[in-house]
């Protein structure tokens, strides 16, 4: 699904440019979740930026489910963001003012996709996560752990062939968190590819792959034999579809 090779990035900063990533290698297969970490200034960041098409890669390339991204123009790669790519930030990035079935129609406005299509869509992605109750609320009227539902429910309407999570639990409690690890683990284990940035070793466990980079280069690639379920960490008396977990039955996502 992800294939890099020599990735490099190089920032213009006056006299002295600053290497971000130098000679990556890395691949991602369909239906893997690897997670990336890294202290600050290690270049995690800047991968998830050209994974994502947000950023231009300085060298090497870059195969996004068998499309060769390195020298595509910003209208290509504008392209590419809208059809290939789920992203779930950290800031959630919700518009305030429209309600949760509307925040996650947006993609799918900037697809080109028909109203009707748009609205059965994205309330069966709302579903998916556990807001089938929720879905006129405004991000305002919702917590923490129920903003980033409705961000990943927004990321995966338009089928993307990689789901880009950064940091998706950072501004979660611990309870939380688990019940978003929850929703991830049940995604790819209908097919989806996720590709997760964190600096807790312990949310990187629930994944089957870390690969962790230093100073721009990637240092190590730690397979993880049993990965933790995010369902045995989160209360037996919250119903299944409250904790974010009733996803199996909605067909499959990612490729």
């Amino acid at each position: 699904m992800i294939k890099v090779k020599n990735l490099g990035k190089i920032y213009k900063a006056g006299a002295h440019p600053v290497v971000a990533l130098a000679d990556v290698d890395l691949t991602v297969k369909p239906g893997e979740f690897v997670s990336v970490m890294g202290p600050s200034g290690s270049g995690k960041s800047t991968l998830m930026n050209l994974l994502g098409c947000l950023d231009i890669l300085t060298s090497g390339s870059y195969l996004l489910d068998g499309m060769e991204v390195s020298g595509m123009s910003e209208t290509e790669l504008a392209q590419v963001r809208k059809l290939k790519i789920g992203f779930v930030f950290q800031a959630f990035n919700l518009l305030p003012r429209m309600s949760a079935i509307r925040n996650v129609e947006l993609p799918m406005i900037y697809a080109g996709v028909a109203p009707r299509e748009r609205a059965r869509r994205a309330a069966e992605a709302l579903e998916k996560v556990g807001l089938a109750q929720r879905m006129s609320h405004r991000p305002g009227e919702l917590s923490g752990g129920q903003i980033q539902r409705v961000s990943i429910a927004r990321a995966l309407v338009n089928n993307p062939a990689v789901i880009l999570a950064d940091e998706p639990t950072g501004n979660l409690d611990t309870r939380s968190g688990e019940e978003i690890m929850a929703i991830f683990q049940e995604l790819n284990r209908g097919g989806a590819t996720i590709v997760l940035v964190t600096h807790e070793r312990e949310i990187a466990l629930h994944t089957s792959r870390i690969v962790h980079f230093r100073d721009g280069r990637l240092v190590e690639d730690e397979p993880v034999a049993a990965p933790l379920d995010a369902r045995e960490h989160i209360s037996a008396a919250v119903p299944v579809g409250q904790a974010g977990s009733n996803i199996e039955s909605g067909g499959e996502f990612g490729r």
